[in-house]
């Protein structure tokens, strides 16, 4: 694909995958080494079937795994029944609590347990970007770091192309402010809106994309009286041609309204999912080999942190080789450690 680069970062404990698509983060894969296998977006396992909701149209499954149970909506054929056991697979990873959403695909046999994991990192990164090989190492720690920056913030000015995006998340949607910043040169007329307006689309459907969210997305756009069928064109370029994308009209607000499916756990989740102990000791990891890989002379490089975030990172650290050392700290607080050459 033109335009787009592609980064894998293998630290031990956590796996990212970032793409860059014309200089910008589109992109932001994380895999944990403590993810449930049977949730992950792919996966495919034998389930049984443990409560028919009918008012919620759909029965949760038992996947073999640890809890939340999976999701799987009613669909064509014959009702579903407790004790029925069924060959899933997972559409929809785990978020706000709830289990992954599920995939009827055959009649399934034996106890509940994975068939098959879903697809890794690497192998998500090469659907993005066919047969290129991913940079490794302090490059791909690097992108990990500003993609991760960039998707939990709310957007911001590009000044580039007078555009001011802002992009957040309510319990009940994703709400989508888009303003003009006109730039040197840049007038505030029709043509300028048109031209915020498209590239305020673009933006906002990537920001969307790198921080994993889905539901229904309302967009502010910049002025009214829009050329309905333009926006409309312009939303489809920029938020794809999946099936499972519902567009509305613009109403007379100015104000474009569309349904995205859900895919993945949402990037604030994900991170915090695992736990703050957890978190600190991935992180720390990650800041221990970044300073291994950029202080080639020092002959040894020390994380130094409290004893409960050493107790997670030890078999991580040990796993960075001999250059990377640990040492407890009890002055250091929950959540905090520090990275000092030997």
């Amino acid at each position: 694909m033109s335009g787009i680069a592609i980064y894998l970062d293998d630290t031990p404990g956590e796996t990212r995958g970032v793409a860059v698509r014309n200089g910008r983060f589109e992109h932001l894969i994380i895999q944990s080494d403590r993810d449930v296998a049977q949730h992950r977006l792919g996966a495919r396992s034998v389930g049984r079937i443990v409560d028919v909701q009918p008012g919620m149209k759909g029965a949760f499954v038992d996947l073999g795994a640890a809890p939340p149970l999976g999701f799987l909506p009613f669909g064509p054929g014959a009702p579903l029944a407790v004790g029925q056991k069924l060959e899933v697979e997972v559409t929809a990873e785990p978020r706000a609590g709830k289990g992954p959403t599920l995939r009827g695909l055959a009649a399934g046999e034996g106890e509940p347990r994975l068939l098959a994991g879903g697809p890794s990192v690497e192998q998500i990164l090469d659907v993005l970007a066919p047969g290129q090989v991913p940079v490794r190492g302090l490059a791909a720690i690097q992108a990990g770091l500003e993609a991760e920056e960039e998707a939990l913030g709310d957007g911001g000015l590009f000044g580039d192309i007078g555009l001011d995006v802002c992009v957040q998340r309510t319990r009940a949607l994703i709400a989508v402010d888009l303003d003009l910043a006109p730039g040197a040169g840049r007038g505030k007329g029709g043509r300028a809106r048109d031209i915020a307006n498209r590239h305020g689309l673009i933006e906002a459907a990537r920001l969307i994309r790198l921080k994993s969210w889905g539901g229904l997305v309302a967009i502010d756009l910049i002025g009214v009286g829009h050329d309905g069928a333009a926006i409309m064109a312009d939303a489809r370029a920029a938020f794809g041609a999946d099936k499972d994308i519902v567009y509305g009209p613009v109403n007379r607000f100015g104000v474009l309204q569309l349904a995205l499916p859900w895919r993945r756990t949402p990037l604030e989740e994900r991170l915090a999912q695992d736990g703050p102990v957890w978190r600190s000791a991935v992180d720390m990891t990650r800041a221990l080999r970044r300073a291994v890989l950029l202080d080639t002379g020092s002959p040894q490089i020390i994380a130094a942190c409290n004893a409960q975030v050493a107790d997670a990172a030890r078999p991580l650290i040990a796993a960075l080789g001999p250059r990377a050392a640990l040492i407890i700290d009890s002055s250091s607080a929950p959540g905090q450690f520090r990275i000092d050459p030997a």
